[in-house]
């Protein structure tokens, strides 16, 4: 394992339109892992038109980015961001890093000419986030693109939900109910990490989580939200200091000294989309019980469609045109090979995980790149639901609706 790029880096770059298309990620944790498997796979299992190459990782800790090289794939290490945007060999920056952080990666890998995949939420504040959006339309005038990572729109169940959607199977929309359950820091003697320090998250279950269901359905419906009311909590405001280095089951030492909580652990709020939809959302991380439960419910003129992630390879369907004598939710099964990106992998019935959609990201991102086109979900997108958290948040402190802007 090196740890500097080869003497002949520059001449041995070969870019996008050598058919290969260099990869370095930033952060080798949680979300690392699960980037570097759909690295690793995604050119495995589908006809790319460029071969991902996993050229560096970057990380703080010398010792630490080593041995996650070794253990993930990577062919080289850094440990300062800016000599892996510097580099020759790197067409693609891939950003794990926690929030406080990607909008100066971001924003300096696009001025040097590197493509970005951006981990979400895309910012740490409204303003964090315009400014991005800003860099990437003008990286994009040079031909250089960025994408958020709103990794769920790629499970093939939600994508035949859109699908749905735009075939006007649903009427009119109506309603819009959407939650995300977890319930890893319900004990309250669980450890502090980042995403408990809004410095480095920003916020905590609305952003963390509540991103995720508020890009899920604007991505479905196709609509935006326009207002928002919401309230957010926080049920344990200290909890005992974990390993520097801990994750989300990080170990605490007995007597450890208590951290302050700045971030909610809930959040809930109403929305009325552009449409003229109502919706319902809750971000939790105390629903005890719960691991990762992402509902969304879409009711419609003409039917409904329901998905819940953990049994994330069904979809619901009700048909409202049919007769009331048969009319009823009818359960699909998204493993046909006829089912978006399920052709790739296995015979039907064989379901897909959590990681497939990481690796349908990678997929979608490289075709996007190799024709020349904005991947999407763009930095656009994302300063949209960055829009919306910060709506919400102010609407929580100030007791009032709030508008998002266009």
């Amino acid at each position: 394992m090196t740890t500097t790029p080869p003497t002949d880096a520059g001449s041995a770059s070969t870019g996008p339109t050598s058919g290969h298309l260099n990869v370095a990620m930033i952060g080798h944790a949680f979300m690392g892992a699960a980037h570097s498997q759909a690295w690793r796979s995604a050119g495995r299992f589908f006809d790319l038109p460029l071969r991902p190459v996993m050229r560096v990782l970057g990380g703080r800790d010398d010792v630490r980015v080593r041995a996650a090289a070794d253990r993930l794939g990577w062919e080289t290490t850094e440990t300062d961001w800016r000599r892996i945007i510097e580099r020759d060999d790197v067409d693609l920056v891939d950003i794990c890093t926690p929030g406080d952080s990607h909008a100066e990666i971001a924003i300096a890998a696009l001025a040097a000419g590197k493509h970005v995949l951006c981990e979400k939420p895309l910012a740490n504040s409204v303003a964090e986030a315009e400014e991005m959006t800003r860099a990437a339309q003008e990286a994009a005038s040079r031909g250089v693109h960025a994408m958020v990572g709103f990794t769920y729109r790629r499970v093939p169940a939600v994508a035949l939900a859109k699908q749905l959607v735009a075939e006007g199977r649903l009427g009119d929309i109506r309603h819009v109910r959407a939650q995300y359950l977890q319930d890893w820091i319900a004990d309250p003697e669980a450890p502090m990490s980042w995403r408990l320090d809004k410095d480095k998250a920003g916020s905590g279950a609305l952003g963390d989580i509540g991103a995720h269901i508020i890009d899920l359905t604007q991505h479905i419906t196709g609509d935006a939200i326009a207002e928002v009311s919401g309230q957010l909590e926080t049920f344990v405001k200290e909890r005992p200091m974990a390993d520097a280095h801990a994750g989300l089951s990080g170990t605490v030492a007995e007597g450890a000294e208590l951290g302050r909580v700045t971030v909610d652990d809930a959040a809930v709020f109403l929305a009325r989309f552009r449409g003229g939809a109502v919706g319902v959302f809750e971000a939790t991380r105390f629903a005890t019980g719960r691991k990762n439960a992402i509902r969304i419910e879409i009711n419609g003129s003409k039917g409904s469609v329901a998905f819940d992630f953990e049994d994330m390879n069904v979809l619901e369907f009700f048909d409202a045109t049919e007769p009331d004598e048969t009319a009823g939710f009818r359960r699909i099964l998204v493993t046909e090979p006829t089912h978006p990106y399920v052709g790739a992998w296995w015979p039907p019935g064989h379901g897909l995980g959590y990681e497939h959609a990481f690796t349908h990201q990678a997929v979608d991102l490289v075709n996007a790149l190799a024709q020349g086109v904005e991947p999407t979900p763009t930095f656009a997108d994302g300063l949209q639901v960055q829009r919306v958290l910060g709506a919400v948040e102010t609407s929580s402190d100030t007791r009032t609706w709030q508008g998002i802007p266009v």
